[in-house]
């Protein structure tokens, strides 16, 4: 069987989204009238988009056994520490960053030189030159040189921004380093109609910081990355299109 060519390939790709499209119509003019019929109950694994969830999981322990002793070796307090401590444990991360900053600069600078030359004979060749360039000035003309510069340079610059940002997203820990760090990463997706709003946060967290309600503050996160965009039809319409950013790029003016 022969591959597509471009053009046949296009067009498959135009019928295709032009069927879905059709299908997406005809759904919505079926619930006119009416409330968005619900997704009926049933088994999750059993939908085609289900994906079995693996992430990484702690080595086996093997609990040691203290005779005559209600402590747990490795435990901090007389009860079960809930804290993440183990690859695979979950723990909350609380952001709360309220940043601003406001500069602004201006520079000025202005330089207004004239210097002027005088000679009163050429070395001699006053006759020849005025031959040559008849009404040439000859020997004893005063300003035979005359030099004047005018530089004069403006500018300015302002920074004014202020940012909120207050959430909490759960995160796992992935890693334990050799030194007892823990290695945390957390994503949220929160989809309404059809924007997803995406959360990201990931970064390296000392056991010690770690509060007795299971929860960090984001200013405790060595090597934090926090990302907070979304991405849908709100998105694509507060993005400029593809050719104007590609144009954004290559012209030099």
């Amino acid at each position: 069987m022969s591959r597509l060519s471009n053009p046949a390939r296009i067009a498959t790709v135009v019928l295709c989204a032009t069927a879905l499209a059709g299908c997406n119509v005809l759904s919505r003019l079926d619930d006119m009238g009416s409330a968005p019929k619900m997704s009926t109950i049933d088994n999750p694994t059993t939908h085609p988009q289900y994906r079995p969830v693996s992430m990484p999981m702690p080595a086996p322990y093997v609990g040691e056994r203290m005779p005559n002793s209600l402590w747990k070796p490795g435990a901090r307090a007389f009860f079960k520490d809930q804290r993440a401590s183990r690859v695979g444990d979950i723990i909350t991360v609380s952001i709360d960053i309220k940043d601003s900053a406001k500069v602004s600069n201006e520079t000025k600078r202005s330089r207004d030189n004239s210097d002027t030359a005088t000679l009163g004979a050429l070395f001699g060749l006053e006759g020849p030159i005025n031959r040559i360039l008849p009404g040439a000035p000859a020997g004893g003309t005063n300003g035979a040189v005359n030099l004047a510069t005018t530089l004069s340079n403006e500018g300015k610059g302002s920074v004014d921004r202020a940012e909120e940002i207050k959430l909490l997203v759960a995160a796992v820990i992935t890693q334990v380093l050799p030194n007892g760090n823990l290695v945390l990463q957390g994503r949220q997706e929160i989809r309404i109609n059809f924007e997803v709003r995406e959360l990201l946060v990931s970064g390296i967290i000392r056991p010690e910081d770690i509060l007795q309600t299971n929860t960090i503050s984001y200013d405790k996160i060595a090597e934090a990355r926090i990302a907070y965009g979304g991405r849908g039809q709100l998105t694509d319409v507060q993005q400029p299109r593809y050719g104007a950013q590609f144009l954004d790029v290559i012209l030099p003016f």
